[in-house]
This record gives structure tokens, sequence and C-alpha cells, in this order.
């Protein structure tokens, strides 16, 4: 039974109500002792000038911080998959994965601080998301309103949709991000026919991968995994990272090279091609642009998501099979 309302002035809120609940399972085993906790209500129009925090010392802090950051590198260091970009397409492929296999450990590795890519905004910095039919499917599953234009729908500001996808992603317990990482490299198998596979990804902080021509040697760490999907953009700093890498290894003879806008094929082209690049590799979204040379989209965010969607039909029609690979 839910313990009673009860009214908690500031000063009682930072410090709790004393009383335990006691929470109990199914079974009547107590397992989970709390403390009754204030609530904004109960903040508002409180005797501010009362109010304090709850006592904490400054390590505190820290340790909270490092020992479940560790915790997650140390438990990550050998994930089922990685996605490389934590954009449109690379958090569309997450949430899709993760919803049909729970099971799977998902690292997302994202260069920036701000996960989201440029789906914060549309284009040329406007507010509104446009997405043509049927990515409006996608939209009604992560529960964001949209306005039906007939053709296409529009979202009243691109951060609804960004902000509620990370967040429903995040909340994930078998997802883990790392922002502010740098994917600086592929780990590789060379196999018997001397063809190579992609098994991990070698990581940075963004910080340290900026900074390698004017500082000494700063070795990078790792993750393991069978299946990488690189879903990092278009080119730029750190965008088509993957698949440039691809040439430098002499798996791809060059790259095709980004198109100028076509929003009526350029759509379709990039959903259609996500697919497994090299064994162990899935490129998605507008990084698959510099692979096939297809024509860029502009302001529609449609291909975004439904190229993850695909990306993640993709990784599990060949998950098992890599993961085998991979144990050897």
């Amino acid at each position: 039974m839910a313990p009673s309302a009860v009214t908690v002035s500031p000063t009682v809120a930072a410090a709790e109500v004393s009383k335990a609940v006691t929470l109990k399972a199914g079974n009547g085993t107590p397992t989970v002792t709390s403390k009754q906790e204030a609530t904004i209500s109960s903040l508002l129009n409180g005797d501010w000038s009362a109010f304090t925090f709850n006592p904490i010392r400054e390590s505190t802090v820290s340790r909270a911080m490092t020992r479940r950051y560790f915790a997650d590198l140390d438990a990550y260091a050998e994930s089922d998959i990685v996605i490389v970009g934590a954009g449109s397409c690379g958090l569309s492929t997450a949430y899709v994965l993760a919803k049909e296999r729970p099971d799977l450990r998902i690292a997302i590795v994202e260069a920036g601080v701000a996960p989201g890519g440029g789906a914060w905004l549309g284009g040329q910095l406007f507010s509104a998301m446009v997405m043509r039919k049927p990515a409006d499917a996608f939209l009604r599953d992560i529960g964001v309103e949209y306005e039906d234009e007939g053709d296409y729908v529009v979202v009243k500001h691109a951060a609804l949709f960004t902000s509620t996808l990370l967040s429903k992603v995040l909340a994930m317990e078998n997802v883990k991000l790392f922002n502010a990482t740098a994917v600086e490299d592929l780990i590789t198998r060379k196999e018997k026919d001397g063809s190579v596979r992609i098994a991990g990804v070698v990581t940075n902080w963004t910080l340290v991968s900026m900074h390698h021509d004017d500082q000494s040697c700063m070795d990078p760490n790792t993750i393991n995994a069978p299946l990488v999907i690189s879903t990092t953009g278009h080119d730029g700093p750190f965008g088509a990272f993957c698949v440039k890498r691809l040439v430098s290894m002499e798996q791809l003879e060059k790259l095709g090279g980004m198109r100028g806008l076509d929003m009526q094929t350029a759509e379709d082209a990039i959903v259609k091609r996500t697919r497994e690049i090299v064994p162990g590799l899935i490129v998605g979204g507008m990084e698959l642009s510099e692979v096939d040379g297809a024509n860029r989209m502009g302001p529609t965010f449609g291909a975004m998501a439904l190229s993850g969607v695909k990306a993640a039909e993709e990784a599990l029609k060949v998950f098992e099979i890599r993961k085998k690979q991979n144990a050897v």
C-alpha cells in the first residue's frame, strides 16, 4: 500500500522525512527501504530562507561519478554492438535494437559532448523538423506529436524529436552512451581468405584526439564487439570516419563522395542502401552518401530515422554469425 501523502516544507524536505517506508515484493519479503521524498508542490511557497541541501563532501560527488563510469567502462569493454555516432540515425538504431533485443549490450560512442548530431534544429537553424511519410510511423512509436501535411509531417521543434528519442534510449538498461569520446580506429581481424573483419573500435577522449598533433603520444582505449554500426554523418572533422578508414585499410577502393541535393532520390537511397559494408561493419545515415556517391537530402529527416530501423534489421540478420566469428 502506498504511503499517505505528507506536506513537507523546504527545510524538512532537504533532510527528508525520518520515517522509512518499507516496500515489499510480491512474496512479502522486504526489498527496498526508502524515505519519503519532497515534491515540487511541497517546495513551492515554502520558507526558502530556511532552505538547505543535504550535507555532502566533495569527494563523495567525485566517487559517485567515477565509480559508475569506470564500472561502465569495464562492463562495455566487451559489447555486443557498438554504434558510432549518436545523431538521429545512430539513436534510432539504438532504440530499435534495444527494444528488439534487450539481451544485447549496446555501446554508443559519440565524439560530441551533446548527443543528437544535427537533429536539434531543422534546416538553416530553423526550429521545425520535416519528415516525409512513412517516417511518421517512427514518431508515433516514440510518442512525438506532429502536424500532418499529407505527404509529410512537421514536428514543431526538432529538439522535441531528438530529446524524446535520446531520453528513451538512455533509459534502456542495455544501452550505454559514451559521449565526448571519439572513435580513432577500428579493431580488425584478418580472415583466412585475406579479407578483413571488423571486431570493435579504438577510442579516446575527443579532446585528446583533437590534440595528437601538438602533444606527445597519447595511446587510446578499445571496445571489442562482433558488430559495429557507423552513423557518423557525411564528411567532416569526425564525419564518415569509419568508411574513410576502410579506404586507408584498402577494404574500399575509394569513396564515392556526396553528390548535390536531391530529396526525391537521396532519402530512398540512404534507407535502401543501409547495409553491412564489410564483415562486422554496418553503415547507415549520411555516412553512406560518402560510400555510394549518393545525393544529399537537406532538411528532411525521415531517412535518418528509417535508416536506423534498417540498420537494426541488418544487424539482427548477421549478429549471431559475427558473434561466433568473434569468439575465435
